[in-house]
């Protein structure tokens, strides 16, 4: 799966590479505009560097960038959970394979620890 949420994969969220439609699919263009307003806030970090501004006053703003970060990483967590790891469950009950499940929690177990760094 693409980890690159920016990388436009059509309407139909489909990764043509896979096939595989992703959990954030349906509010793609939520996160694109979330991500877009956060690259702004960085640029602006960028410019206060650039113009001597107050330490405290920088770091404010990278404490609000990353908290926006944060809250992007979480939705799409709870949309990879939802979706990739419940459709994994799902093939799990079907097919009596419990792999794909265990393959999706170890992912996400993965991705919770780098968050949490």
């Amino acid at each position: 799966m693409s980890t690159d949420i920016t990388d436009p994969q059509g309407a139909t969220g489909l990764d043509a590479a896979e096939g595989a439609h992703h959990g954030y699919s349906p509010s793609k263009d939520a996160y694109l505009k979330r991500l877009r307003r956060i690259e702004g806030q960085v640029r602006g970090i960028s410019k206060m560097v650039d113009e001597d501004k107050y330490c405290i006053d920088i770091l404010t703003q990278v404490a609000a960038a990353t908290k926006a970060l944060h809250a992007v990483s979480l939705g799409l967590l709870e949309d990879h959970m939802g979706h990739c790891v419940a459709d994994a469950a799902r093939e799990s009950r079907d097919t009596g394979n419990d792999q794909a499940v265990q393959a999706k929690v170890a992912e996400a177990t993965a991705a919770i620890a780098r968050l949490m760094r």
